[in-house]
């Protein structure tokens, strides 16, 4: 039986007075590749960032490998890439290389050039994400695919056994998020990674996750995406066009 990475249970978050989370519960097994949705306002951020101890909870907790929160101390075993508009400069004089080198910080190293191990964290961190031509290239004159693709090499330049990433393709077109996500699902099957992915792209990730979890302030549904949209539970909750609207099922 696959060992649990994370576990939620029971929790519940307010925000300047107004609950965001209502007793939301679930695990994510060792190998998942979980697809976290639901509509602008959701609640999908504030979970994972409740479920990473980055805000306070009103109730409930969460584990990691095991172990409860205030507990876990092994940051290098997870990888997070957080909503990208909030945190990225695309105009920091930073060359891929550098910014790849940044990630090795989460494990607690002091950075160094002239590190052989450390070189070559980078170097396999650029061949997975197929970017080693970038490697001395400015990341500000990326292009915004490109760009994700050298923040996911920062979180994954530890080899992350758990990889977070909060609406990472917010700001790509349509052609460009589908590559990412598929990217996504070969490191999870070729590297053996858990991936837990919120996006609002409900259609496209139910096309690549192994499992879906519908979130609208408390859990709506969790199971595979082909189960939503044959559930007559779900069709009853958003109306047969709505469901269909999400599934293509036209």
């Amino acid at each position: 039986m696959p060992l649990e990475t994370l576990k939620a249970s029971g929790l519940s978050c307010s925000y300047n007075g107004m609950e965001v989370l209502t007793d939301i519960s679930f695990s994510v097994a060792s190998g998942d590749y979980l697809g976290i949705v639901g509509p602008n306002g959701s609640g999908k951020s504030t979970l994972v960032r409740a479920l990473l101890g980055l805000l306070e909870l009103d109730a409930g907790s969460t584990e990691l490998f095991g172990a409860p929160l205030a507990e876990f101390a092994d940051w290098a075993r997870i990888g997070y890439l957080p909503q990208r508009i909030r945190f990225f400069n695309p105009n920091f004089p930073g060359t891929v290389e550098e910014i790849v080198r940044l990630g090795l910080l989460a494990g607690g190293a002091r950075l160094s050039r002239s590190s052989a191990g450390q070189n070559m964290a980078i170097d396999a961190a650029l061949e997975l994400l197929g970017i080693v031509p970038l490697k001395k290239r400015l990341i500000g004159g990326l292009s915004g695919g490109q760009q994700q693709r050298v923040l996911l090499a920062r979180a994954m330049v530890n080899r992350p056994e758990l990889l977070i990433l909060d609406e990472p393709t917010t700001a790509l077109d349509p052609e460009t998020r589908e590559q990412f996500y598929a990217l996504l699902e070969r490191i999870n099957r070729s590297e053996g990674t858990t991936v837990l992915l919120v996006t609002h792209d409900t259609w496209s990730i139910g096309k690549y996750a192994s499992r879906f979890l519908y979130v609208d302030k408390k859990i709506i549904f969790d199971g595979s995406f082909d189960d939503f949209c044959h559930s007559e539970e779900m069709t009853a909750f958003f109306g047969e066009h709505a469901q269909h609207l999400i599934c293509h099922r036209h």
